[in-house]
């Protein structure tokens, strides 16, 4: 019988914004008991950001809390604190992305929590590394872009830095923080010893570059880069890797083709690769069987200086089509491309409803939404995507498993270490 991957796994969540709430809401997807532990009255602050519906949590925080419950928690009283201590010593693992020190302040030092739970994982994303010299500093997504090269390198050679419209700083190192959480499991499993596992956003964002730093390398090394469209331009190249605007930044040049409706529509385009071991079939494609054997085409150094021409040649067919015709046209010829997709299509597409990558779910507040679901799918277990909590929606239910009586939460209720919420 089909189960979840990490059925059984209680997760204690202390995350708030993004980059924490997106690597607890994977675990979840995947099966993990997830217990988003909030402030009374107020709760992540996201709750309250960019609302489209009155009186209702935000898309902000539905689409990056779901598949949790959420407790009420106000961990500075005396009661908060055993409250605290009772969960850390029955969960498996502990996410926090609070200020640097925040849990020592509290304390509740790693020292502590491993000698209340030895088995436990604490996990945290911050903006840098511990040990670096801007360790103390706030880091949000776009700065977190900006400190890891993403944006230095993103955007056209004569306009300034651009940030990437995907969360590289915050969902990212979400990601990649949910990666480390598993791996730590498995080091559980195999010793019974917990670990302390941490992400830096900075981090996180340069391994994404990581090709960059190999053009920053070989810039260095030979002074030149081909596949950047500098050369053709006799523009300079910089003694960094440059912003190269829609090119590949890779052994396959590729560029944003127009197709029919681009003076209109502002994503009627796809993005075309112009991958060397196709070469033959994209001069069939375009008409152009004569290039197959011109010394002038036939290679990529030879074809270094005319990309241009070649871009243009292919785009005299893209602009006839529309994007999604053109696409279909290029995967018959086993040729790399896709349509610029924007979300207006991509919420509506059948295909993404199908394999369940977006997803709608039923909030009691604020009605049906949409949300992403799994990026990872497995054979033999299964993946729920559940909406998100109200604020102390399971602060009861929770305190009544730790074994406080209904006269005790009553009294939490009133001293303001708890509150309660109904769906």
């Amino acid at each position: 019988m089909s189960t979840k991957a990490l059925e059984g796994i209680k997760v204690l969540d202390f995350t708030h914004v993004q980059a924490g709430p997106a690597c607890t809401q994977l675990l979840g997807q995947m099966g993990a008991e997830v217990l988003k532990c909030e402030m009374p009255g107020s709760g992540d602050s996201t709750r309250n950001w960019l609302q489209d519906v009155e009186g209702a949590d935000s898309l902000y925080f539905t689409m990056f809390n779901g598949n949790k419950r959420s407790l009420c928690l106000n961990a500075r009283t005396a009661e908060g604190k055993d409250i605290l201590t009772r969960l850390i010593k029955q969960s498996d693992v502990m996410v926090e992305n609070f200020a640097p020190g925040a849990l020592d302040r509290m304390g509740f030092s790693w020292e502590n929590i491993q000698k209340l739970n030895p088995g436990i994982i604490l996990a945290s994303v911050k903006g840098y590394a511990e040990g670096h010299a801007n360790e103390s500093y706030k880091v949000y997504e776009n700065v977190a872009q900006c400190t890891g090269g993403a944006t230095s390198t993103t955007g056209f050679w004569d306009g300034p830095p651009t940030v990437s419209g995907a969360a590289l700083g915050d969902s990212n190192s979400g990601m990649h923080l949910c990666i480390g959480i598993l791996a730590a499991l498995e080091y559980r499993h195999r010793t019974g010893r917990g670990q302390k596992v941490a992400v830096a956003m900075q981090d996180a964002v340069l391994n994404l570059c990581r090709v960059k730093l190999r053009d920053q390398q070989r810039l260095e090394r030979t002074g030149r880069l081909d596949e950047y469209p500098q050369g053709e331009l006799k523009l300079p190249i910089g003694d960094s890797t440059p912003r190269g605007g829609n090119a590949g930044g890779g052994g396959q040049p590729g560029w944003i083709l127009k197709c029919k409706g681009w003076e209109t529509d502002g994503n009627a385009y796809v993005y075309f690769t112009v991958q060397a071991s196709a070469w033959g079939k994209i001069c069939d494609m375009i008409k152009k069987p004569e290039w197959k054997d011109d010394p002038n085409y036939n290679t990529f150094e030879a074809r270094r200086d005319k990309f241009f021409q070649v871009i243009k040649t292919i785009e005299a067919f893209s602009v006839t089509m529309d994007k999604h015709e053109f696409t279909k046209w290029a995967a018959e010829y086993d040729i790399p491309c896709g349509p610029v997709n924007s979300f207006k299509e991509l919420a509506y597409d059948p295909s993404l409803r199908k394999v369940k990558t977006i997803v709608e779910v039923d909030h009691p507040v604020r009605g049906k939404y949409l949300t992403i679901g799994s990026p990872i799918k497995f054979s033999e277990s299964d993946v729920e995507v559940t909406r998100a909590p109200l604020l102390g929606e399971h602060s009861e239910e929770v305190l009544k498993s730790l074994g406080y009586s209904a006269d005790e939460i009553k009294n939490m209720i009133a001293n303001g270490t708890t509150a309660t919420a109904k769906a």
